[in-house]
Order: structure tokens, then sequence, then C-alpha cells
């Protein structure tokens, strides 16, 4: 059992848990639900911004706790002056130390798109998105079939939310094509064995379809990379542990954004 099958399985636990202490019916009385969301793809296309999406995250199965204090008020609002064109808030408690509550705190200060980062294997857990003032979701291709990525993806347009596929390799591209979402993500770390490698993006840059925005994740550690990564068509850039891993991960951000532009 590899990492994510692990994941997978606590979350079906959780889910149980959740669709009984939260039903649809509550999750949609909250403000946020009806409330207009924020393109990610058009934030990550516009020339004023850098295409960085900066993540908030407390802590990852590779590499432990990376930062167990940064304030998700404080860091989330100084990415936004850094010039970053979007956020990313992870909610996962086991195995990424967040939670709900970080992105709620997310939205109250920031008008960016959020993107809502978990594992999402269920329609349930579109609705929570929503409900707790989410723009986009992510959607990983390593734990779903193309089937359920459609439908999914097809769930998340009805309530006005736009979808980040996550792939690893171009098997999981090519089984994806036609599943009409909005960005493609791909994750320059092997999942199996943590190894990160730009060449991941590089190599897929070609396959990608040209209608959707193209996301490099991971493993993003200078700005000559995004550099580069945008001469094979990226525009946008997923960031987290090189900002987290600092005290003030916004002053990191500053800093990095700064050198870019």
């Amino acid at each position: 059992m590899n990492i994510l099958d692990e994941i997978v399985a606590q979350k079906r636990k959780e889910l149980a848990e959740r669709k009984s202490l939260y039903p649809v019916k509550l999750l949609e009385q909250s403000i946020y639900f009806n409330s207009p969301t924020v393109s990610l793809k058009k934030y990550i296309q516009r020339r004023d911004l850098t295409g960085i999406i900066a993540e908030f995250k407390r802590k990852s199965p590779s590499k432990g706790i990376i930062n167990g204090y940064a304030s998700v008020e404080r860091t989330t609002i100084g990415y936004m002056q850094a010039g970053a064109s979007a956020l990313s808030v992870l909610t996962d408690k086991p195995f990424f130390g967040g939670s709900n509550d970080d992105l709620v705190t997310a939205r109250k200060f920031n008008f960016c798109p959020i993107l809502r980062k978990d594992f999402t294997i269920d329609e349930y857990q579109i609705i929570e998105a929503r409900s707790i003032g989410a723009d986009a979701i992510l959607l990983i291709a390593a734990i779903l079939t193309p089937e359920e990525v459609k439908q999914l993806t097809k769930f998340a347009h009805g309530l006005g939310m736009e979808v980040l596929l996550e792939v690893h390799d171009e098997a999981e591209l090519k089984q994806n094509a036609d599943a009409d979402v909005d960005l493609i993500g791909v994750n320059n770390r092997n999942l199996k064995t943590f190894e990160v490698s730009i060449d991941t993006s590089k190599r897929l840059a070609p396959v990608i379809p040209a209608n959707v925005v193209k996301v490099s994740e991971s493993g993003i550690s200078q700005p000559a990379t995004i550099q580069e990564l945008r001469g094979f068509g990226y525009e946008g850039f997923l960031m987290g542990e090189n900002f987290m891993k600092h005290s003030r991960p916004e002053e990191a951000a500053m800093e990095f954004m700064s050198a870019l532009k």
C-alpha cells in the first residue's frame, strides 16, 4: 500500500463521519455556498501577476512538519501582496496538518481564487469545498478512474467551480484527455519514490491539450525554473514547500516573486 492508497482509505473513513455530522442541507446554508466564484484560470493568465499558486501547507507525508506555526491570515495576505495569482490551501488533517478552517480564514482575508487542495473522491467533498469558500478543486488522476474524473468535473462545474486535474505521467494524461477540466497540473514528484524532477513537466508539455491552462507542481525553487517552464507553455506554478519552510513564508514569497518580476 503506497501513501496515496493510505490517504484514500483514511479519506473514505472520514467521509462517512463528515456526512453524518454535516449533512449537505447544512453545507448549502453557508454564506459562501451561493456567492460568486473567482476564476483560477483567468487569474493565472493575468499578465500583471506571476502565475504562482502559493500554497499554505503545514506538513507533508514525505517531509513531516514543514511549518507548524505560520499564521494563515498573515501568510496568505503576504502571498497575494507579493504577486501570487492564487492560493492553494491544504485541508487534509492527518497527513498535511490542514483543516477546512484554514481555507475559511484564507477566504475571509483574500479576494483571489482559492484552490482547495485535498483528496477528492466524492461529490460531497465538492459541496463542502464550495461551502468553505473554495473557487476550485483538485482532482488527482492517480486515485480516480477517467469516468470519476468526468463525473466530478461536471459536478464541480455545476456549482460554478473550476477543476485542476493533477497527472503524473503520459498514461494519466491520455486517459483523461476528454475530461473537460479547466487546468492540468503536472506533479513533478513521483508518488512512489518521492523523487522530484522538473523534466516531468517538460516531457508532458506537448501532450497537454491546448485548451487547458498548464500548471507545473512541486520542485520549483528558483525563479529561473519558472522562466524555463514558461518556454514549455506553462502559465501556472504551484509552490508551497519552498515558501513554507521559512519562518515567515510571506517574506520568502516576496523575495522570490520580486526576483521573478
